[in-house]
This record gives C-alpha cells, sequence and structure tokens, in this order.
C-alpha cells in the first residue's frame, strides 16, 4: 500500500507539473522512479519496523516512525532525482512535489486500516449498564476506548461530566460532554445512567468526597479507574476499573521519594526484614527489591505469610529459595545463625506484636516479643556489623499509654542505645494506623459491613492518622537513607481522621444500612492519638519532605527490668505476686545470651 502510494502521487506531482497535459510525461523514467521508489520504501520500512508488527496500526508511534522515514527518504531520492532526473526526462521537484500527497494517502490507508479492525469489535447492540466517564482527558478517552472495544463490558458509556468548560461541547467517539459534576443529577436522570466512573489521574480525597455526596442520593454506582502509571513516553497506564476504596477519600500529602539518596544505601547490599510475611513487611520487600539489593532475606515464623511475599516479589510460592528464612525472633540463637549466614549489612525489623486489647491482656507477650524480640535483632545486628538499622514502630510509642505504646517506646530506646554504642545509623520510624493492613481497623469495619453485623467504635470523636501500606513503606525505606544514630523519623500523616467520618464513608461506600454502637474506650485507649512525645517537642526537626526526626533516650539492655515495666505500663498498679511468679517462670525459659542478664531485674 505504501509503494502504491508513492505510485499515485508521483503521477499526480507529474499530471500538476505539466498541467494535466498528459502527452508531456515521460512514462518509461516515471516507472523506473516508481520502482525504485518501491524497493527503497521496502528497505527503510523494514529498517524502521513499520512493516514487522512492531506499531499499533494508524497509532501515533507508527505515524511517527512513518513521518521520519517518509523525511529522510524524500531526502535522498529528491536530491538524486535533482541532479539526475533532469537527464532522464524528469521534473527535478517531482519528489517533494509528491512527498506530501503520499504522506496523506498512507494516513489514509492506515485509519482505514485501523477503523476496519476495530469495527468487529465493537458491540452492536451493547448490553452494559449505562455509564457516565467524570473526567473528559486523556484518561477518560481511553476508559471510553476499552469500553467500545469490549463487546462483553459490563458498562456502555453514554456521556462524559467535566469541570473544564472549555470541553463542554466536547465528542469523544461519539460520546458527548454532557454538563460537569454538579450536573449529576439532571443528566443522571435524563439518559437513565447508573454508574458513574470517576477516571481522573490523581483524583483527590477531596474531589472523591464531592463525587460520593453527589451520588449517594442518586441510587448510581460508583466507580474509579486507577492509574499503574502515570506516565509512559505519550501514553497512560490504567488498571482495571474498580470500587472506590476508603483511601480514595483520606486526605493524605503526596509521596515524593528520594530516588538517588534511597538508591545509594540499598543497591547492591544485603538487606533483611524481619516479620517479612506481614503486610507491612510484604510491602517493605517490594519497595525494597525495585533498588537492586544485593541479595533480600525474609524472616519471619509463619511460613505461609512468607509464601504471600515470596509469590508478591516473584510470582512463586515454593518456599524453596535460600533467601526464605523460618525464624523466630525471640529465640536469639537460631537468629544468631540466620545473621551469620548472611551478614546483613541493612535490617528492616518490621516483626511484632500489635493488638492492643490482646497486648493488654498479655503484657509478657509483648515484652518477649517487641522488647527482647527487638533486643535479639539489635544484637545480631550489632554482631555481624550491620550498618543500617530501622526499627518499625507506631504512634502508640509517643506518650504511651497501652502495653503495646509501653512495649513499642522501650524497642525505640534500645535501638537508640544500640546507635549509641555501634556508631552506625540505628534509627526507628513511626507512623499511626495503615489502611488495609492485616488485622487493622478498616478491613474489620469492611468484613461487619459485608455480614450485616453493626459497627463498633470505641469513641465519638475519637481520631487516628491513617496512609496506605505502600505510602508507609515509602516513607519507612526512605527514612532509613536519612536516619541516624538514636533518631526516631516521624512519618507526617497529614492531618488526623475522625473513626466515625472512616465509618460513615465505608457505610456510604457499601451502599448498606448499617448500625453503629459506641462501646466506649478500652484500657488505656486514647481518644487522639500523637505522632511525637511530650518530651520530645522541644528537639523536633524536619529534615526531609514528610519526615520529623525526634530525639529518643537510649536504654541499656541491662537496665531492662519486666516489673518496673509493667508497673509504669499499668500506671502505676501493683502486680499481683502470683503474676510475678509466672513472670518468673517464663523469664527463666526465654531464649536470652548470657551477656544480657542481671540478677536483680531477672532479665
Amino acid at each position: 500500500m505504501d509503494a502504491c502510494s508513492w505510485a499515485v502521487c508521483l503521477f499526480i506531482a507529474a499530471v500538476l507539473r505539466y498541467d494535466f497535459k498528459l502527452v508531456r510525461i515521460d512514462v518509461p523514467p516515471l516507472v523506473i522512479l516508481v520502482l525504485g521508489l518501491g524497493v527503497v520504501q521496502f528497505i527503510a520500512g523494514m529498517a524502521a519496523w513499520l512493516y514487522q508488527g512492531r506499531y499499533a496500526v494508524g497509532s501515533l508511534e507508527e505515524i511517527r516512525a512513518l513521518g521520519w522515514m517518509l523525511v529522510v527518504e524524500t531526502v535522498i531520492i529528491g536530491l538524486l532525482d535533482v541532479f539526475v532526473g533532469i537527464n532522464v526526462g524528469l521534473p527535478r521537484s517531482l519528489v517533494f512535489s509528491a512527498a506530501p500527497f503520499t504522506l496523506c494517502l498512507m494516513l489514509c490507508t492506515r485509519l482505514l486500516r485501523r477503523l476496519v479492525n476495530e469495527r468487529p469489535q465493537t458491540s452492536v447492540h451493547p448490553r452494559g449498564r449505562r455509564t457516565l466517564i467524570f473526567g473528559a482527558g486523556s484518561l477518560g478517552q481511553i476508559t471510553l476506548h476499552r469500553m467500545q472495544l469490549d463487546s462483553r463490558a459490563p458498562y456502555q458509556a453514554v456521556g462524559f461530566l467535566d469541570d473544564d468548560t472549555e470541553k463542554g461541547n466536547l465528542s469523544i467517539r461519539g460520546v458527548r460532554v454532557l454538563g460537569r459534576l454538579e450536573d449529576l443529577p439532571a443528566v443522571a436522570e435524563q439518559i437513565q445512567a447508573s454508574v458513574l466512573v470517576v477516571a481522573i489521574a490523581d483524583a483527590n480525597p477531596t474531589q472523591m468526597a464531592r463525587v460520593m455526596s453527589l451520588a449517594s442520593p442518586l441510587d448510581i454506582d460508583v466507580k474509579v479507574v486507577p492509574t499503574l502509571d502515570k506516565s509512559f513516553g505519550d501514553r497512560v497506564r490504567v488498571g482495571a476499573i474498580r470500587d472506590v476504596a476508603i483511601e480514595d477519600l483520606i486526605e493524605r500529602p503526596p509521596v515524593n521519594l528520594d530516588i538517588p539518596r534511597i538508591a545509594s544505601y540499598l543497591s547492591g547490599k544485603r538487606v533483611l526484614v524481619t516479620g517479612a510475611g506481614g503486610s507491612i513487611g510484604k510491602e517493605l520487600c517490594v519497595q525494597i527489591k525495585k533498588y537492586g539489593p544485593a541479595s533480600l532475606v525474609l524472616l519471619d515464623h509463619d511460613e505461609t505469610h512468607l509464601q504471600d511475599t515470596e509469590f508478591a516479589l516473584w510470582g512463586t510460592g515454593l518456599l524453596t529459595r535460600p533467601e526464605i528464612v523460618l525464624a523466630d525472633i525471640r529465640d536469639y540463637d537460631g537468629l544468631q545463625r540466620v545473621f551469620n549466614e548472611w551478614s546483613p549489612e541493612v535490617v528492616f525489623h518490621a516483626a511484632a506484636l500489635k493488638h492492643v486489647p490482646m497486648l493488654q491482656r498479655y503484657p509478657q507477650a509483648a515484652w518477649n516479643t517487641n522488647v527482647l524480640g527487638t533486643l535479639n535483632v539489635l544484637q545480631c545486628a550489632r554482631s555481624v556489623g550491620t550498618q543500617v538499622f530501622v526499627n518499625i514502630s507506631t504512634d502508640k510509642a509517643a506518650n504511651p499509654s497501652t502495653i503495646l505504646g509501653h512495649s513499642k517506646r522501650m524497642a525505640e530506646r534500645l535501638t537508640s542505645w544500640m546507635g549509641e554504642q555501634t556508631g552506625y545509623d540505628y534509627c526507628s520510624v513511626r507512623f499511626g494506623n495503615v489502611l488495609g493492613s492485616r488485622g487493622s481497623m478498616v478491613p474489620l469495619f469492611q468484613r461487619m459491613i459485608e455480614s450485616d453485623i453493626p459497627l463498633t467504635v470505641t469513641h465519638e470523636e475519637a481520631t487516628r492518622y491513617f496512609m496506605t501500606i505502600p505510602e508507609a513503606c515509602q516513607l519507612v525505606v526512605q527514612a532509613g537513607a536519612i536516619g541516624s544514630a538514636g533518631d526516631v523519623m516521624i512519618l507526617d500523616m497529614g492531618d488526623s481522621v475522625r473513626v466515625m467520618d472512616i465509618v460513615n464513608r465505608l457505610i456510604e461506600i457499601s451502599g448498606k444500612d448499617c448500625k453503629v454502637q459506641i462501646t466506649g474506650l478500652r484500657e488505656g485507649e486514647k481518644i487522639h492519638e500523637v505522632l511525637v512525645s511530650t518530651e520530645e517537642e522541644d528537639g523536633v526537626s524536619h529534615p526531609e519532605n514528610r519526615i520529623v526526626r525526634a530525639v529518643v533516650p537510649p536504654l541499656p539492655p541491662h537496665d531492662l527490668d519486666y516489673e518496673e515495666w509493667l508497673l509504669l505500663a499499668r500506671g502505676g498498679d501493683i502486680v499481683p505476686t502470683d503474676h510475678v511468679d509466672s513472670i518468673d517462670e517464663e523469664i527463666r525459659s526465654m531464649s536470652i545470651p548470657p551477656a544480657q542478664m542481671k540478677a536483680s531485674t531477672r532479665v
């Protein structure tokens, strides 16, 4: 077709050159030129990968490649015609005159082929739900294109909504912009739409809350189109249309990563992650793997969760990789063998117990895992010369009022002490609730809604800080690049959010009429969490975007005393004698090396 385009356009150019006097056209040299250009077109087209199926038919990439190829081809053959053509009876301007016509004809053939290719895939009698698309930009256009090409798509696009007044008269592939978002009630009623798809890249929670407030009274299902990669060349990559999630409705500051700084301490290094099977640990491994560590060791005491992490990283679940390690941080000897084998240069310590009510009932478990387990990991890291140690903490360690908070506070202080002893960057990272993490409140609320169980909230005015798992882990990795000995890096999670607002939004998303019960605050629970302790406020600094630095006082291991700690954690209550006896028995059985023992404290 491209060779035929040259032939037709060269003949047209010759006719125009001789003022439609066909007798003046010297046919034999013109035929030779056509054949020569056909050969050159084939060679140039193969070199530009036009004829090997590299480009989608009629795509911008194909047009770009075609244009460059035609320019080069025209210059070479045109110059040859200028110097040689006059001697063989060809006008010197023939090739240059024919080139624009040739390009137009080549583009027309590709457009025709694209229309023919797409026509059979378009549903002649669409049966999907009548759908409005909010956003007539590139993401909205791609969404419409996907809907129209799939005859089995559950959605039939019948109109656009867009707040940009300049798009008021826009029509895309036969689908018009029918108004602004405020016009949703009238437009939806007029065209009988039952679905609204939000196709706006980086739609912020304020926009989503506005969408939900308008759509909910109309009984319209709201869907979103998430972007996988915001841009790649000239393309926008999009994921599958999904339901609105709670993270779409919570305002959070953007995450801006210092990629070179992160890569400098992770690339080519031996990295170990404890608690790698947990929600945070798994996502940490995913984030770390992007920076090309020499080895990434996954340590956890739960083999099923390790399998989940292996699948997330490598797409397998065989549990045969040497980097997947089954070990318990409470087992010092076993942990030391792992560190001796791998000698990690960077350690992310995410293993911990985290449920407040359970640890209130079993403080010994919190002590064994969150305090002594952290000490075990710290000592093993020091023994092999680990240079960067990041302890994953929680906002409950700031002004702690629960067993969990006090145990994590001790872990922060032990990390600070070890950083002083080694001179290396041993720091802690503190953040609040993580949306979607295993065992957190939001998934529990969602299960209650699905089961038609009344949602339980401790206090109407209770507030918490929230961020998503990827956001938290990205900032944890960044904090490891800037933290130094004794620091607690506190992630800026934006403004705190009322738990009742989260519950109401979840109910709104579900479309159900769910009841809410106020149960009252549990033992040690706060109405409002804070990220910085009172004694830390004077020394707070802001070294990087979205990360605050505070200094935690160090705690030597020989000062550890379970009884004193438990008295403090319980608010000074006297510990029953029988409970102390059981504590003694449990501590004697713990696997703590002799170097940590202190007779007077039984540790």
